[in-house]
């Protein structure tokens, strides 16, 4: 349960040192459980200014200039000239994104910068102070009163920068620069189908922490021996010799581990009497992990709602707890239930799952990026399952190492971050990538850092179907050998004729669970007309109808996830009077209105 201390006049519990001139750079590895900790919020109206050519950080020589808006700059004598003024701009929500919160930025991609102040008094000693994002889209630079803290790239997982000594008493401000421009190179890339919402656009937080804290935590079950628990950690020191407590009162666990000398410590477990989560009864146990303080230093203690499962691929079948389970699924985007925009609280996931289960889903593709901790969060209360996706979508820099680099950075957050949570069962690694051999060389490569982080989750890959011929679909991609579970997309029905649906002939060579993993087609609420006119909701109704019959014929099919759960904003999809920059395949429109292949597909989840 998260300890949020007040937002006062004074910061007293935060650890505040003398303030001095230190090093640029202040990232951190990724905090585990930031919920869980003693925190500040910074969430709220920050000020902001458009900066079209980005000239509060280059000169005209595109050189970065020392005295750029990240200084705050004020006039000290009437004849200074100071051509910007953060107090005197607009205010927006943090978290929140800057297209749907000014009319004027509603295509607008390029450089915003941000701006907020806080007070903070009284240094207590023994702490340090991190500075977290949950996520900034994409560019993003980070200054504490003057000093920068440091540079993250990347649009959809947690950093956070140790800017302990950059704080002061008194006033303290923090200026981001965020920059959304889609480049080549970038992890996703420069063309893909979804709102390139830019801005901060999830919590920001200042953290309490002792100099030597818990990183990061890992239990789970044992996959070959289900009665015991797999326990790890990891400080964020090398430092030898430092006891850590696991505690799972219900079970009546109390564990002691002395770290190593790189910091790390592991045990197993017995839990004979737990009981499994799963989506009829997701159970979860209150854990606390707990480092002893030493020589007057303060400790660290986390407490975690945990639910524990086994998940696995048995020739065909997938087995939930020794089981097997179809996953009656949904894609979903991180947008808003009711208008668009990026979905950022744990109402908006529940809204949206609640969407997800009156349409009888215990399973959602949180596409094509991960998504906030509370939507993870919130479906694991509410007993659904999730595939957690990496932006990996369609034509990626396969050559480029700084690409590769930053795909692996991704997957290493995205795991760290959720790692301890029952509900995900697969990592997903891509989407609709063309094949080649420089792409199944990174992708691997991927797959095998997944299972090397984490092996008690499965590992796929929303697949292409490259090999077709009249009503003859064959599955043929060399990643077989590196997923667990092999699923694909197909749109009979839109990119092709719906009456081929009955004629077709799915040949899936691989003993591996199937999950087709997008399949739909569009159709505006409200429109209606004959069953073959496009973008009416009889048009999709019956595609839904076609492809369903259809997909029960597939050998060894274990889930579907239909594209998609509400419509989404897409820059792609223009056509005047019917899209309007939305993509409308969604079984509810995007103000939450069931379409009526919503009725189709709740009727066929109901027979499995």
């Amino acid at each position: 349960m998260k300890k949020t201390l007040k937002r006062l006049t004074a910061f007293c519990c935060l650890c505040l040192m003398p303030w001095q001139t230190v090093l640029a750079q202040h990232e951190v590895p990724q905090i585990a459980n930031v919920l869980a900790r003693e925190s500040m919020s910074l969430n709220g109206d920050w000020h902001y200014i458009v900066d079209v050519q980005e000239e509060g950080y280059y000169d005209y020589r595109r050189k970065p200039t020392p005295w750029g808006f990240f200084r705050n700059a004020k006039p000290q004598r009437p004849e200074d000239l100071i051509e910007y003024d953060f107090d005197k701009a607009p205010t927006m929500k943090v978290p929140g994104d800057w297209n749907t919160q000014d009319e004027r930025l509603f295509f607008y991609e390029g450089t915003v910068w941000f701006k907020t102040s806080f007070q903070a008094q009284v240094p207590i000693e023994n702490f340090r102070t991190l500075l977290y994002f949950g996520a900034v889209n994409y560019d993003c630079r980070v200054w504490v009163n003057g000093k920068e803290a440091g540079h993250h790239i990347g649009g959809f997982t947690p950093f956070n920068f140790d800017v302990t000594d950059l704080l002061q008493n008194g006033d303290n401000v923090v200026i981001v620069k965020v920059d959304n421009k889609r480049r080549a190179e970038y992890v996703p890339t420069q063309i893909f189908d979804w709102w390139n919402y830019g801005g901060i656009t999830r919590d920001v937080m200042l953290v309490r922490v002792p100099p030597t804290y818990i990183e990061n935590y890992k239990l789970a079950l044992d996959k070959r021996q289900p009665q015991q628990l797999n326990f790890s950690v990891r400080l964020n020191q090398q430092v030898a010799g430092r006891e850590v407590v696991l505690e799972i009162p219900e079970l009546k666990v109390k564990t002691k581990v002395t770290t190593a000398a790189d910091g790390t410590a592991t045990a197993t477990v017995k839990a004979r009497k737990l009981q499994r989560w799963s989506p009829l009864t997701p159970k979860r146990y209150q854990v606390t992990v707990a480092l002893s303080g030493v020589e007057g230093k303060s400790g660290d203690v986390l407490s975690d709602s945990i639910g524990f499962r086994t998940i696995e691929a048995r020739g065909k079948q997938l087995l939930l707890n020794g089981e097997p389970i179809f996953l009656r699924g949904v894609c979903m985007h991180e947008e808003k239930p009711n208008g668009g925009g990026r979905a950022n609280s744990t109402a908006d996931a529940h809204t949206l799952l609640t969407w997800a289960k009156d349409m009888g889903c215990n399973f959602v593709r949180l596409a094509h990026y991960p998504h906030n901790e509370y939507a993870i969060r919130e479906a694991e209360r509410m007993g659904i399952l999730v595939w957690s996706e990496l932006p990996c979508y369609w034509t990626i820099e396969w050559t480029n190492p700084d690409t590769y680099a930053s795909a692996e950075h991704q997957l290493t957050d995205m795991i760290a971050r959720d790692q301890n949570r029952a509900n995900i069962i697969i990592w997903s690694i891509a989407n609709e990538t063309p094949h080649s051999k420089e792409r199944d060389l990174f992708l691997s490569r991927l797959a095998q850092h997944a299972k090397k982080l984490d092996d008690t989750r499965l590992i796929s890959m929303a697949m292409e179907v490259t090999s077709a011929s009249n009503y003859h679909n064959k599955l043929q991609d060399n990643m077989h050998e590196y997923v667990d579970v092999v699923s694909f997309n197909q749109y009979i029905g839109w990119y092709r004729d719906v009456n081929d649906a009955p004629k077709m002939v799915w040949e899936i060579p691989y003993d591996k669970p199937v999950i087709v993993s997008e399949f739909g087609g569009g159709a505006k609420y409200g429109l209606h007309g004959a069953k073959n006119q496009r973008w009416t909701e009889e048009f999709q109704e019956n595609l839904y109808r076609q492809n369903l019959a259809m997909l029960d014929k597939i050998e060894g099919l274990a889930g579907t996830t239909p594209w998609v759960l509400k419509d989404f904003r897409s820059p792609r999809r223009v056509l005047d009077g019917i899209q309007d920059y939305y993509n409308r395949k969604g079984l509810y429109s995007d103000k939450g209105e069931k379409k009526k292949a919503f009725y189709v597909l709740q009727e066929w989840y109901k027979g499995k």
